[in-house]
């Protein structure tokens, strides 16, 4: 029989894994039910938008209230991402994830039953709660539970989203054909609870704990078991190496220990990220609240057609999304955001520059580059260059902050440039909004750090002996 390897901290349980060719069996079920929390993060964003108009004309909203509902869960998210992602660096990953359907599931039930705008809105924090902590955790367990060599994988989220979204517009159309009426938005919001049901029974029956993090908080026995539970990987707990025996003895890492992420090789890879994180969210959104406007004036002002019209344009999302896996293995996350960015760029100005004067056709694909390249690019790249950017130990941390950090940019897409647009008009908008794609493609020239192209931080910790001086050693 041949002799087992032995696990004596991260760095022998991350070689063990990027050692796999590919994700099989329960540890490919495990790696998709991940991904579901980002589905169902995504179509409970939909679920708002694909029913905000005939809920504002049943619950008489004022435009107020119609962007507070709007802007509730990216600007929870700004708190609740770090809390995510201490929260999962205190206590493991899979918890966190679990008390994120709970919220889901009561937030789209309690918005679905509610007679006013003020239960509306009780049920919005709660998603937003649930999509705070679930987007930056899921991300962190992704990257450990996935081989080095099939991290491209990760960008697969952005089709995700674009997947939920489209399937919640698809719902909607169903729930108009059944003459639902003005309480189309409470099938349309109520139907993410059932979303939620099935991903949290799945999430507890088939989730087990990153074996990643487990070693890295000297837990080796119950990480060799994980091992074998997820990939059927036959390993043994050895002796714990230095590392391994500081993180028993080392206070938890915690919001105070955050400036870890702002120093020595970290900076640069968070500010990238963060650069990323926020220059996606701010174009998508800002640009996003027209689409429907497009939409409408593309296809016809019926309820069916401009939905019909919104699922076209998420089609091209889809297609960028699947192709953000092919760039970030072929160019690197960093290269990719670039090439993405700079298309983005294009498609601004030419947007802003040639607003109400070109031919319907032309109108229509200048959108379609703008999403093509944004999905293909920075969209997915931001968290995911994120989550493979920090050893294990401050991993979830830092993709919570860099989620924070997005859902500032949210933020700001849905309220800066609304206020813009009424001031200076929707094309020299665009040509404003050209500025942020912009900063994004010369961060991504300036700043030289790719995960894709560099030894894993956990190695790399476990080769220097520190977390703090995890050094890309050398290219792959």
């Amino acid at each position: 029989m041949a002799q087992r390897p032995s696990v004596s901290g991260v760095g022998d349980v991350v070689a063990l894994i990027d050692g796999l060719g590919k994700i099989t069996g329960r540890a490919q079920v495990i790696w998709f039910l991940v991904f579901g929390g980002l589905f169902l993060d995504a179509y409970s964003n939909a679920a708002l938008s694909a029913g905000l108009g005939p809920m504002t004309s049943q619950m008489e909203l004022s435009s107020t209230q119609v962007s507070i509902l709007t802007a509730t869960a990216p600007a929870l998210a700004i708190v609740f991402n770090p809390f995510g992602g201490w929260l999962a660096t205190r206590i493991g990953r899979v918890p966190p994830l679990l008390l994120a359907k709970v919220f889901a599931i009561a937030g789209a039930l309690l918005a679905a039953f509610a007679g006013d705008f003020t239960v509306v809105w009780l049920g919005r924090v709660l998603v937003g709660v649930a999509y705070g902590i679930d987007f930056a955790v899921a991300m962190a367990l992704l990257a450990e539970y996935t081989p080095a060599k099939l991290g491209g994988r990760l960008n697969l989220w952005q089709a995700v989203w674009y997947v939920a979204t489209t399937s919640n517009l698809a719902l909607a159309l169903l729930f108009f054909n059944l003459d639902v009426g003005a309480d189309i938005w409470r099938w349309s919001v109520g139907s993410a609870a059932v979303v939620a049901v099935a991903l949290l029974l799945g999430q507890w029956l088939m989730l087990k704990e990153s074996p990643t993090w487990l070693a890295s908080k000297g837990r080796l026995a119950e990480s060799v078991t994980n091992l074998d539970r997820i990939y059927g990987i036959k390993a043994v707990a050895g002796e714990p190496d230095g590392a391994a025996r500081a993180a028993t003895e080392a206070p938890a890492i915690g919001f105070r220990q955050a400036g870890v992420l702002f120093k020595g090789d970290y900076l640069p890879r968070t500010v990238l990220s963060s650069v990323i994180s926020l220059g996606q969210s701010m174009q998508y959104f800002a640009v996003g609240w027209y689409l429907p406007l497009i939409s409408l004036t593309i296809f016809g002002e019926s309820f069916e057609k401009a939905t019909v019209g919104s699922m076209v344009f998420n089609a091209f999302g889809i297609a960028g999304g699947l192709l953000s896996a092919y760039f970030g293995r072929r160019l690197g996350l960093r290269l990719s955001s670039a090439a993405g960015f700079a298309g983005v760029f294009v498609a601004l100005l030419a947007m802003g520059l040639t607003f109400e004067k070109v031919p319907t056709a032309v109108a229509f694909l200048l959108p379609v580059l703008f999403i093509l390249c944004h999905s293909a690019g920075p969209g997915a790249n931001g968290k995911s260059i994120a989550a493979l950017s920090y050893s294990s130990d401050v991993r979830a941390l830092g993709t919570g902050v860099t989620g924070m950090v997005g859902s500032f940019g949210s933020v700001v897409g849905l309220y800066v440039f609304p206020q813009i647009k009424d001031s200076l008009g929707l094309a020299d908008t665009f040509l404003v909004l050209s500025v942020v794609p912009l900063l994004g493609l010369i961060t991504c020239l300036a700043i030289k750090w790719d995960p894709t192209k560099a030894v894993s931080p956990d190695e790399a910790a476990a080769r220097a002996g520190s977390p703090e001086s995890a050094a890309p050693v050398a290219a792959r």
